[in-house]
C-alpha cells in the first residue's frame, strides 16, 4: 500500500498595528505555485485569531509540492451574526516544506465578497503583474474647490482604507491633547471668554497655560524689530520674502524714508545693488474679505513690507504699506513713526503672513499637494511597483488628515515645478547669500542628501536605462494623474505629464519625498513656538488697518485683536498642530518593510536607507551643534525631528 505523504506549508499571517486592523471574521488562504494549488483552507475556528499587532500561523497540507509560490491568495467570510469589519494584513510569509521563506508584502484590508492577490516580484522590469489585484479602486477623485487640487472623495473617516487611517495610539493621543487642553481653558473661563484683551499682564497669564522656550523668547521679544525680520527667515513662513532688485510702482518708498535705517550716506539703490534689501509682498491677499464686523466684511491686509540687512547681519523692517494702492489714507509706516504706530503695521504684517502660511503654505503647499500625491500613488502604482513601495512610508496619515480657499485658489494658480524644487525656489527669490538663514542652509543640505544619497540609487535601481521609464506604463499613468488632479492639467506649472528619463524620475520623487517630510515639518513644526503669543502672529485682527498716523496707543492694539476666548482656541489648536505623538516616525525610519527578502530589492535597498540614515544622522548632529551657539535656535529642519510624512 502506497502512503499518502501529506506536504505542509506554514502561513505566518501579520496583521497591522493599528487602529481598525483587527477583524472578526474568517480568513481564508489559497497558495498557487508553478506546480499546482492547494486547498481553500479556512485559517481559523473563529474570528479572534486576527486582531491589531498579532501575528499567527497556521497549516495549509496539500498532497503534492506546490513547486516555486507565486500568488496567496486571501478571502474574508462573515463570522456569525456579526457586521463587517475590514481586516488589515500587513504580510503574509510562507515556509514551504523544503525550508524556503517566502514574503508576500500585503499591507492592504480585505473585505468581504472579494478576492485579494498578493505576489513578491523577482524580476522588477514585469511591475504590471499585480495591477489588477492591488491598485486601490476604492479611493476616487473628488473637487475639493474650484481651482484647487482634487481630494479623496471620502466624506468620513470609516470610507477610507484602513491602511491609511491613524494608529489606536495616535487617535487616543489626539483626542486626549484636543479635550484636556480644552478642558482647562473652560475650567479657566477662557474658552468662551468674549472680552477684549486689556493688559499684557493678563495676557502673559493665560500664555502659560502651555509654552517652550522658543514661545517664551517670543513673548518677550515681539516688539525688536531685529526679532520681527528674523521670522521671515527661520520663523513658520520662510517662503515669501525675496530679494528687492527693483522697488514695485506701488511701493513709493523714497531714501528720505528709510535713512534713519540706514548707514549714512547710503540710498536703496546702493543697498539693492549689494543684495541688502528684501521685500515681502503679500499682494495675493487683496480683496479677500474675512470676518463681518459691525456688518460689514473686513478685507484681509495686502500689506508689502520692506527689509534691510544691515552692517551687523540683522535683518530688519525698515518700511510697511498696508494696502497695496498707495494713497493718502495708506501711508507708509516707519521705525521713526510713533511707537504704538509702528507696532500696529508690524501687527498687521504678522497677521498677512499668518494667513498666507496657513492657507498657500502649510495646507496647499504641503497637506493638499501630499495628498494629490498619495492619492495617485494608492490608485496608479501597484504595491509591488518599486515607487509605490519606496514612496508610501512618506503618505502616513495623510488622507485623514486632509478630511479662505479664495487666497489658496489664487497660490495654486502661481505653483511652479521649480517653487517646489528648493534649490530652484531658493535662487529665483535671489537669497542664495542672505545670512543666518537656517532654513536654506538646513534644506538644501537635506535635499541632496535625499536625491543624491537615497532617492538616486533607488529609482537606478528600479530603472536601468531611459528606455525602462519610458515604456512603465503605471509610471506613467501615475505622474499624469498628479498633473491632472493635483495641478488641474496647468501646462504652465512645469509640472511633468510624463516621464522620459531616470534624471527626470529622481527629481521628480526628491520633491514628492522633500514636500511631504521636510517642508511640511518647516511650516508646521514651529506653528506655537512663533504663533501663539497673539501679538506676533495675530490668528486674525478685528479692525481695518489704519488710515492715518499719530492716532494709534496699546488700546487700539488690544481693540485689533481677537477677543480671549478666539485667542485661547487658537492657541489650544496650534498646540495640537505643533505636538510630537508617540507613533512619531522620524524621515529615514522604515519600521514596515515594503522591500523584502524576495523581490529582488532587499538588500541594495536595506543598504540604501541605512546609508540614507547615516547622512541624516550626521546632518542632525551639526544642527544640534550649530544650535547650541545660537541665541535662538533653528530646528525646524533636524531629520530626527521631523516626520516621514504629513501626520498632523
Amino acid at each position: 500500500m502506497a502512503i499518502l505523504v501529506q506536504h505542509q506549508y506554514k502561513i505566518y499571517l501579520n496583521t497591522g498595528d493599528f487602529l481598525h486592523s483587527y477583524t472578526s471574521d474568517i480568513i481564508y488562504a489559497t497558495l498557487i505555485g508553478t506546480d499546482g494549488t492547494s486547498e481553500r483552507t479556512n485559517l481559523a475556528n473563529s474570528g479572534l485569531d486576527f486582531m491589531t499587532g498579532k501575528v499567527r500561523t497556521y497549516t495549509v497540507t496539500t498532497p503534492s509540492t506546490l513547486g516555486h509560490l507565486l500568488l496567496v491568495k486571501l478571502e474574508k467570510e462573515q463570522y456569525l451574526f456579526l457586521p463587517e469589519n475590514k481586516w488589515f494584513c500587513s504580510k503574509v510569509v510562507v515556509t514551504t516544506p523544503e525550508h524556503d521563506v517566502i514574503y508576500f508584502p500585503c499591507y492592504k484590508c480585505v473585505s468581504r465578497g472579494e478576492v485579494h492577490m498578493y505576489t513578491c516580484l523577482c524580476d522588477c522590469s514585469h511591475f504590471s503583474v499585480s495591477i489588477s489585484v492591488c491598485s486601490c479602486p476604492t479611493l476616487r477623485w473628488n473637487e475639493f474647490a474650484e481651482g484647487l487640487p482634487k481630494m479623496n472623495s471620502a466624506k468620513e473617516l470609516s470610507a477610507l482604507p484602513a491602511e491609511v487611517l491613524f494608529s489606536f495610539s495616535k487617535e487616543v493621543e489626539t483626542i486626549y491633547t484636543r479635550e484636556s487642553g480644552m478642558l482647562e481653558l473652560k475650567l479657566k473661563g477662557l474658552a468662551d471668554s468674549t472680552k477684549q484683551w486689556e493688559d499684557l499682564d493678563k495676557m502673559e497669564q493665560v500664555f502659560w497655560f502651555r509654552k517652550t522656550p522658543i514661545s517664551e523668547y517670543v513673548s518677550e521679544h515681539w516688539k525688536k524689530d531685529d526679532f520681527f525680520g528674523s521670522q521671515f527667515l527661520n520663523g513658520t513662513n520662510p517662503n515669501v520674502i525675496q530679494r528687492c532688485t527693483t522697488l514695485p510702482t506701488n511701493f513709493p518708498v523714497t531714501d528720505e524714508m528709510v535713512q534713519p535705517s540706514m548707514e549714512d550716506g547710503s540710498s536703496l539703490a546702493t543697498e539693492m545693488k549689494k543684495g541688502n534689501i528684501f521685500i515681502c509682498d503679500y499682494k495675493r491677499l487683496e480683496n479677500v474679505p474675512t470676518r463681518v464686523v459691525n456688518g460689514e466684511p473686513l478685507p484681509l491686509t495686502a500689506a508689502l513690507c520692506l527689509f534691510y540687512n544691515n552692517p551687523e547681519d540683522n535683518l530688519i523692517p525698515i518700511a510697511i504699506q498696508l494696502e497695496q494702492q498707495p494713497s493718502v489714507q495708506n501711508p507708509i509706516y516707519l521705525p521713526s513713526d510713533s511707537e504704538h504706530d509702528w507696532l500696529l503695521a508690524k501687527m498687521f504684517v504678522r497677521n498677512a503672513d499668518f494667513i498666507e502660511h496657513q492657507n498657500s503654505y502649510h495646507l496647499l503647499g504641503t497637506h493638499l499637494l501630499a495628498e494629490a500625491f498619495a492619492m495617485a500613488t494608492l490608485r496608479s502604482l501597484p504595491i509591488m511597483h518599486p515607487l509605490h513601495k519606496l514612496l508610501i512610508p512618506h503618505f502616513r496619515y495623510t488622507l485623514p488628515v486632509n478630511l479662505s480657499q479664495k487666497i489658496t485658489k489664487k497660490a495654486h494658480s502661481e505653483i511652479t515645478y521649480s517653487s517646489l524644487c528648493l534649490p530652484e525656489n531658493i535662487v529665483a527669490r535671489g537669497l542664495e547669500s542672505i545670512p543666518n538663514f537656517y532654513y536654506r542652509e538646513d534644506g538644501l543640505k537635506l535635499w541632496n542628501i535625499i536625491n543624491r544619497c537615497f532617492v538616486q540609487g533607488m529609482v537606478e535601481h528600479f530603472y536601468s536605462s531611459d528606455s525602462e521609464v519610458s515604456r512603465d506604463s503605471e509610471l506613467q499613468d501615475w505622474i499624469n494623474e498628479i498633473f491632472i488632479h493635483g495641478f488641474l492639467g496647468n501646462g504652465k506649472s512645469g509640472i511633468p505629464q510624463r516621464f522620459d528619463t531616470v534624471k527626470e524620475v529622481i527629481k521628480f520623487i526628491t520633491m514628492v519625498i522633500f514636500t511631504v517630510s521636510a517642508q511640511h515639518s518647516a511650516v508646521s513644526m514651529g506653528q506655537f513656538d512663533y504663533c501663539s503669543w497673539v501679538l506676533n502672529s495675530p490668528i486674525f485682527l478685528c479692525k481695518a488697518p489704519p488710515t492715518t498716523k499719530g492716532s494709534s496707543s496699546m488700546s487700539t492694539i488690544f481693540e485689533t485683536l481677537p477677543d480671549v476666548g478666539s485667542t485661547v482656541r487658537g492657541m489650544a489648536s496650534i498646540w495640537l498642530l505643533s505636538k510630537k505623538y508617540s507613533d512619531f516616525i522620524p524621515l529615514g525610519s522604515y519600521p514596515n518593510q515594503y522591500f523584502d527578502e524576495t523581490d529582488g530589492y532587499f538588500d541594495v535597498t536595506k543598504q540604501m536607507m541605512k546609508h540614507f540614515q547615516a547622512e541624516l544622522s550626521y546632518l542632525s548632529e551639526s544642527i544640534i551643534e550649530r544650535n547650541s551657539t545660537l541665541t535662538l535656535p533653528y530646528n525646524y529642519l533636524n531629520p530626527a525631528e521631523m516626520e516621514n510624512s504629513v501626520s498632523m
